[in-house]
């Protein structure tokens, strides 16, 4: 029995956010490999293989149509030095030991996404949506001042991640056409980098030092940034997006889960209290957009 179109967007959606969640696991296997070196390697693999899939899919015109709007050209080139940045932040922390406030990044950003909506596009907050930013506010500042340290690295990756989501709703172009250009921009200074390093013995892709099986975790990398993306664009166009906002709080929930119970990351009680004061906020948020959207539904039906 074949699933609807709605039923194959769920699992691939599922699929999507559990690849992301556990992707912490698959960068601790390339901890041998320095951090930088690593997001060289997954900038250079992924333009390559999603140019690949453009090429196949659409031919090769998808790049001249981009190229020749030259606001959206600059638009997609700001948005690959953000997620670049995003992108090298996050395999930094995972393989510096701090998995756990990484997925603290991933679990503020919607709520950001509201605040960003509010700032640049002038849309307005409702009371539940108050009460859900006040509450990761509340969460963000109890592990400020009780932890013992600013949490930089969940607020860089919740806003760089949030600031390029906002140039993507701006930037009129489809999802995996964006994603190829914009990691185009990455390619060469990628490339450059690596050839450099590889060129100056500090390197060991293709060589004794690292091994076949780091080489070819490390292209494998360019696949693993690409799939849930494509993936998760796919699943957006057949899948409400009050459902799919609701499951993308799967791939940080996996990641919190990977950082205290695979790689031993503390989580006392001053980390339970803030994380649950966020928690709550996206409780709030979720209902209330899964209960605006079931209104929606019935006024139309109506």
């Amino acid at each position: 029995m074949s699933l609807s179109a709605e039923g194959r967007g769920l699992w691939i959606a599922m699929a999507a956010f559990v690849i992301w969640g556990l992707m912490p696991l698959y960068w601790h296997l390339l901890k041998a490999v320095p951090s930088f070196q690593i997001v060289l390697h997954r900038a250079v693999w992924c333009a390559v293989l999603v140019a690949a899939y453009l090429t196949l899919t659409r031919g090769r015109g998808w790049l001249g149509a981009v190229l020749r709007q030259p606001r959206l050209a600059g638009m997609l080139a700001v948005s690959g030095v953000l997620i670049a940045f995003n992108w090298s932040l996050y395999v930094w922390a995972v393989n510096a030991g701090h998995v756990v406030e990484s997925s603290l990044g991933y679990f503020i950003n919607p709520l950001l996404n509201v605040v960003i909506g509010v700032v640049f596009l002038r849309e307005r907050l409702l009371p539940a949506q108050w009460v859900a930013v006040a509450l990761a506010a509340a969460g963000v500042l109890w592990l400020t001042f009780n932890y013992g340290s600013f949490p930089w690295i969940a607020l860089s990756l919740a806003a760089s991640f949030a600031l390029y989501g906002l140039i993507r709703k701006l930037a009129a172009v489809d999802a995996v056409t964006g994603l190829g250009v914009e990691n185009l921009y990455i390619f060469l200074p990628a490339l450059v980098a690596l050839l450099w390093i590889e060129a100056s013995g500090d390197g060991g892709f293709a060589s004794l030092r690292w091994g076949g099986m780091t080489d070819a975790l490390l292209v494998l990398g360019g696949a693993l940034t690409a799939l849930p993306l494509i993936g998760f664009a796919y699943a957006v166009r057949r899948v409400s997006l009050s459902v799919v906002g609701v499951m993308q709080y799967l791939a940080p929930t996996l990641q919190l889960l990977c950082g205290v119970l695979v790689f031993g990351e503390p989580f006392g009680a001053d980390r339970a209290i803030g994380f649950g004061f966020i928690w709550v906020g996206l409780a709030v948020f979720a209902v209330d957009g899964v209960l605006r959207a079931r209104r929606r539904v019935v006024a139309q039906q109506a």
